[in-house]
């Protein structure tokens, strides 16, 4: 795999041979005291390995399984909420747009715009977020082959956008199950931007539970592990303090207190692996056997 272009997020860079990246945080906005404890334990252990981080966290859950579901703050207060504790933890910050009128505000508070994954392919939401001058990031829909993903980069790139980032964050397997295809990490690095893999979404049981999604946290350090071992520029992880407690996302979730042995882990794992990325003369060899 070659060496991916370099984004620049805030002050941070991912890609292109820049240190792992880890996106995290918890899955949606539901206080601002709430997301400043987490924001902050985030920040101590990331420092402490020396992981580039930029905390996430809805401000809208717009495509909750019940209407009756929690969604958080909305547009206005979200935002309110996410400037403050960006200015108090000086992390860049990143959440979900999901309509063309959302992406001006988003963009005067938000170091990274993201399109989630049902909205892939919304042409005049991705053109819209590429346009403000911000760095997108677009989750692939459960519903794209890795290769479908050259089409989002190529409407992002036709409106003048070189800040790109793809994550791959499961496919459809059935009912109510995903499933990874590791194939999929190399594909979608192979346009040349940076690629995060989602763990956490990736083990979602989408409306598993009924009104709600369930999911197989047990495994994240498995498919994590299994994600940097094949060359990712970085992590996407739901974090919370109490998972089974979440208004959402909660089977899928991180407990934030296993995070620091998670990462150490994954920086080990890195590190054996480092030498057979980025190294096309590598693959070229394993190619011609």
């Amino acid at each position: 795999m070659a060496l991916t272009k370099q984004v620049r997020i805030g002050e941070l860079t991912l890609g292109g041979g820049a240190p792992l990246l880890l996106v995290a945080g918890p899955c949606v906005i539901e206080s601002e005291d709430h997301l400043l404890r987490i924001g902050e334990a985030i920040k101590v252990v990331c420092e402490a390995c020396r992981v580039p981080f930029i905390l996430k966290a809805s401000y809208d859950k717009a495509n909750r399984s019940s209407g009756r579901s929690f969604r958080g703050p909305g547009l206005e207060e979200g935002l309110r909420i996410l400037e403050r504790v960006k200015a108090r933890l000086g992390v860049p910050v990143i959440s979900d747009v999901h309509d063309v009128n959302q992406v001006s505000a988003a963009a005067e508070v938000l170091d990274i715009l993201q399109i989630p994954a049902f909205l892939c392919r919304q042409t005049d939401l991705l053109l819209a977020a590429a346009r403000s001058g911000k760095p997108v990031n677009v989750k692939k829909g459960q519903f794209l082959s890795p290769w479908d993903a050259g089409n989002i980069v190529e409407k992002l790139k036709s409106a003048g956008s070189e800040a790109i980032v793809l994550t791959e964050r499961g496919s459809s397997f059935g009912y109510n199950n995903l499933v990874v295809d590791i194939r999929s990490l190399p594909v979608m690095r192979s346009f040349g931007y940076p690629v995060l893999f989602d763990v956490t979404h990736s083990l979602q049981l989408p409306g598993g539970a009924g009104d709600a999604s369930s999911g197989q946290s047990q495994f994240i350090p498995y498919i994590a592990r299994a994600a940097v071992a094949a060359g990712v520029d970085g992590l996407f992880m739901e974090v919370h303090p109490d998972p089974a407690n979440a208004p959402s996302d909660g089977p899928n979730m991180l407990q934030l207190d296993a995070l620091p042995e998670l990462l150490t882990q994954l920086l080990e794992v890195q590190q054996v692996v480092a030498p057979y990325i980025n190294q096309p003369s590598v693959q070229k060899l394993k190619a011609d056997r």
